[in-house]
């Protein structure tokens, strides 16, 4: 399933596009600032940026200009209601493709779908760490091939996780990846989700670092395997 990460100030616009993608199969995450979209546009995690260009503390195109500064080819398209320079300057600066507001839904999908067909999204592939394996398209997990039932953002969580399998993520950075803008800072709600988790997965899959956050253990289930990405074809 592909993820898609909408950077959008305007929360009317951004829910609505949100709603529609969701119901055609993508999974979004929505944020309304530009150091978030910047933040996140520089992880692996989404298979596709909307970017407006007119977003607070850090605009459209300087988010841009360093996901490209850094190497991230992850297929970026830009919203904007400006002038035609400032669409040619984004496209230059290495967006994808645009849409000028306003737009028909049905024009701004046909063109998310042709992206990703164009740059091979792989929609397909299959995260496996340890003995924990994640199909993204069908959404099974098996641990030690045994299926694992996960509500959706039970899913979004662990899939966090399996991408950054080496990493400590803070719970500030479980929420802004997995509940967007609309999370509380101080719930408590990635606890109770990492709860459940190492109850459906095995105690010993998600380690607690003190002070830290979480990092799953590639070696936490009786196989013990290298952390693998695979592309199926």
């Amino acid at each position: 399933m592909p993820r898609v990460l909408i950077a959008e100030d305007d929360h009317l616009i951004s829910s609505f596009i949100a709603r529609g993608l969701e119901a055609n199969g993508f999974t979004t995450l929505v944020v309304d600032d530009g150091e978030q979209a910047e933040q996140l546009g520089l992880t692996d995690t989404f298979d596709l940026v909307l970017l407006d260009m007119g977003l607070p503390d850090r605009d459209g195109l300087a988010v841009l200009q360093s996901m490209r500064a850094r190497g991230k080819k992850t297929p970026v398209l830009v919203l904007t209601g400006r002038s035609e320079r400032d669409v040619v300057m984004c496209l230059e600066a290495g967006a994808d493709d645009y849409m000028t507001k306003p737009f028909k839904f049905e024009e701004l999908l046909a063109r998310i779908r042709t992206r990703l067909r164009v740059v091979g999204t792989p929609a397909q592939h299959v995260l496996a760490v340890g003995g924990i394996r994640m199909d993204l398209q069908t959404r099974q997990v098996t641990v030690d091939d045994r299926n694992v039932d996960l509500t959706t953002r039970e899913f979004m969580v662990l899939e966090v996780l399996m991408r950054h399998p080496v990493q400590v993520l803070s719970r500030q950075q479980l929420l802004s990846q997995v509940w967007g803008y609309f999370f509380d800072p101080t719930s408590n709600i990635v606890n109770v989700y990492i709860s459940v988790l190492r109850k459906k997965l095995g105690g010993a899959t998600i380690e607690t670092v003190r002070g830290a956050g979480y990092r799953l253990r590639s070696g936490s289930t009786a196989s013990d395997h290298e952390l693998l990405l695979e592309i199926e074809t």
